[in-house]
């Protein structure tokens, strides 16, 4: 047998060899690309997706030291990892603070064993204010006196508008890091059942 016809034998293999790699070539850069296309475009995965609205660039109340309707400050402590449910109504708020008042409190019930490391913060529109008679209280409830530089860290605090429902109206919600950022907003009318579910998800990055 001639070895000329060893190379020709070998070719067959060389060629599966050859279109073997340039598959896994393809396989590999291709992930690569269509995760790149996919997260440039905004996509992610349902489970990943926030309900509530990102704020971008997020509110920055870090230097701020709100003073509680007590008396008192309410200090940000980055350490102790406490997220914070924060409402602001406007002083003429009535029935939409109640109704509110109560699906926070649910909310807040609902992280049971995780309840105590989110604190709601009510932010008074005047010093007479005081959380709806009507609701029971979350365990964490801060009532935070009149503070005009925390109430402008809260993006589009004033408006009141139910989207969908002409002449209704409610009040927005934010969810507010352990450091002090606003990195949620959650319009008037909001489903409490996502304010849930992003601040649950929060909770357990600690």
């Amino acid at each position: 047998m001639s070895d000329d016809t060893i190379p020709n034998r070998d070719m067959p293999n060389r060629r599966r060899n050859r279109i073997l790699l340039l598959l896994l070539f393809a396989m590999f850069f291709g992930s690569m690309l269509v995760a790149g296309l996919l997260r440039f475009s905004g996509w992610r995965p349902s489970g990943t997706k926030n309900v509530g609205e990102l704020l971008d660039p997020p509110g920055d109340v870090r230097t701020l030291s709100p003073r509680l309707l007590a008396g008192g400050e309410y200090v940000w402590k980055g350490a102790e990892r406490t997220w914070r449910i924060v409402i602001a109504p406007s002083a003429d708020c009535g029935a939409e603070c109640e109704t509110l008042a109560r699906e926070v409190d649910i909310v807040w019930q609902l992280f049971g064993k995780d309840a105590d490391d989110v604190h709601v913060l009510w932010l008074c529109p005047t010093d007479a204010c005081a959380w709806p008679a009507g609701a029971p209280q979350p365990g964490t409830l801060k009532l935070l006196a009149p503070n005009a530089q925390l109430r402008a860290g809260l993006a589009r605090v004033d408006d009141t508008v139910v989207a969908g429902k002409p002449g209704a109206r409610g009040v927005p919600a934010y969810v507010i890091d352990p450091y002090g950022f606003v990195i949620l907003r959650y319009a008037p009318g909001f489903d409490p059942s996502g304010l849930r579910t992003d601040v649950a998800r929060l909770v357990k990055l600690k």
